[in-house]
């Protein structure tokens, strides 16, 4: 929506030989060639057709695939994941982290930390990166989040503007409200307002302090520092995860998967990624990979990893060089 802010910001904003991003939506369209559906890109002109397919969160991820294929023909790196600032008394820390829906990277981009820093939050699921100055911009104004965590009287209710795969249900009072769990259907999504995040902003001026790929795969410890700027790049391009709800997806979710840069949605060459994030990684941005899953058949939980960040952003984080793995140290 363009407000008085947007247009001021539209007015200082750098223009580009782009088209504007158009998305055609038919979901009662069938083929028996595409049972499941058909995605169509027109790269050279900014336009998708989403075929055959119901789920709203197509829309959301065609047009994130275009605006990504034009900010990576513009010196900018494509990012599935979620960006926040540490402010702290005397110094800054800028923390990414790369992960699949339903990894968990928006619970770790919207911790709280106790009050233990002054955060500003970028978004949690789609920005980019200047190759040019290490600047970051967010791609989304709202956030398109899972409701199943937010039950029936939960305050971050007061923030959705649209609901998907939800139900309604009548309370003692006769009033309508949300059944927010996946109870009836999974993946029960919001569009929700930004207002729901402090210190929200669409731009970071500072260059990012690390990376974090989150993975879930029980070889990992919790933490694990990569101090080698091309491993920790063929890392990222082989980021093992497995999948969840939060995606449309069917099969063995329990299966370890590798999707490049925890980004299914690219249309332009693997290779560009990879170089970028490998300049990223030489200009001295730090890499870590944060497992999310279970270590030693324990789940990790939740805690865990918050406090492996702190340390992190902290500088108290103390490494341990694996025997045989001179690149790769696991926290202590």
């Amino acid at each position: 929506i363009i407000t008085a802010p947007y247009e001021e910001k539209y007015k200082t904003s750098l223009s580009y030989d782009e088209n504007d991003i158009f998305v055609f939506f038919d979901p009662s369209w069938s083929h028996p060639d595409y049972p499941d559906g058909l995605a169509y890109f027109d790269t050279e002109h900014n336009v998708t057709a989403i075929l055959g397919m119901n789920y709203f969160g197509e829309i959301k991820k065609g047009t994130l695939t275009l605006a990504w294929a034009t900010a990576a023909r513009h010196q900018f790196v494509a990012c599935h994941g979620g960006l926040k600032e540490f402010n702290k008394a005397d110094t800054s820390y800028v923390a990414s982290f790369f992960g699949l829906s339903g990894s968990g990277k928006s619970t770790l981009t919207h911790a709280k930390h106790d009050g233990k820093y002054d955060i500003r939050v970028l978004h949690d699921d789609a920005f980019v990166i200047s190759m040019t100055d290490g600047s970051s911009i967010a791609l989304e104004p709202s956030y398109f989040d899972k409701t199943n965590d937010y039950p029936a009287g939960h305050s971050e209710q007061d923030y959705f503007l649209t609901v998907q795969n939800c139900g309604v249900t009548i309370n003692e009072k006769g009033q309508r409200v949300l059944v927010t769990e996946d109870i009836r259907n999974g993946n029960g999504r919001t569009v929700k307002s930004r207002y729901a995040t402090p210190n929200r902003v669409d731009y970071i001026d500072k260059g990012i302090s690390s990376i974090f790929w989150i993975m879930k795969d029980d070889s990992l410890p919790p933490l694990v520092k990569v101090s080698d700027s091309l491993l920790a790049s063929a890392l990222g391009c082989t980021l093992m995860t497995k999948r969840s709800s939060a995606e449309n997806v069917s099969g063995n979710l329990d299966t370890l998967v590798i999707v490049p840069y925890a980004n299914p949605f690219r249309i332009y060459p693997l290779e560009d990624d990879f170089t970028n994030f490998y300049h990223l990684f030489e200009s001295g941005v730090d890499c870590y990979i944060i497992n999310t899953g279970k270590y030693l058949d324990h789940d990790i939980s939740k805690e865990t990893t918050l406090a492996c960040i702190e340390a992190v952003v902290d500088d108290k984080a103390s490494f341990t060089t694996f025997k045989h793995l001179k690149d790769f140290s696991y926290l202590d």
